[in-house]
């Protein structure tokens, strides 16, 4: 398996050097890290490892920085994965949608998907009960044909992008 240096750059990606990707990979794991680490641990001096890290920002490339979160430590251990089909594919109800999973706290991750199943969300909750009260909510907001949920029995890895 090749070292995720050796990598090729995805096509979408612009282009990136080594620098940059190590300057990526570093932020990806601790966004704390101070300037002067960053620079010193990808070979250069703080005022171009800056420059490059805005130049990253204002591509688009570097979206934020937050802090990595125990859902487990907040009271949230429960993670579903709802397999969500529709019978309305019209761009008023596709709106209609996306407003809806935008106001459900419990929904934190949402994907548009090919094949099968239409939309697939991350829900976390405290609990089974809070689940139901969850699908209620949803299925009383908007007509769907079928939610299938499956729940997380472990969280096995969460990474940031191969870099």
């Amino acid at each position: 398996m090749p070292e995720l240096s050796e990598l090729p750059p995805p096509s979408a990606a612009p282009m990136l050097d080594k620098i940059d990707r190590a300057i990526l990979r570093l932020i990806a794991r601790d966004c704390t890290m101070q300037l002067a680490t960053i620079a010193s641990q990808v070979g250069l001096s703080a005022t171009p490892c800056w420059k490059r890290i805005k130049r990253m920002e204002e591509a688009g490339v570097i979206t934020g920085r937050v802090a990595m979160l125990s859902p487990e430590r907040l009271g949230y251990p429960v993670s579903v994965f709802a397999s969500i089909e529709t019978a309305d594919h019209s761009e008023a109800w596709i709106a209609r949608f996306a407003e809806l999973v935008a106001t459900m706290p419990e929904i934190v991750g949402a994907w548009r998907m090919s094949g099968d199943v239409d939309y697939l969300l991350h829900i976390m909750v405290a609990d089974i009960p809070a689940y139901d009260a969850f699908y209620r909510r949803l299925i009383a907001a908007i007509p769907l044909r079928n939610v299938s949920s499956r729940f997380a029995m472990e969280r096995m890895k969460s990474s940031p992008p191969p870099i």
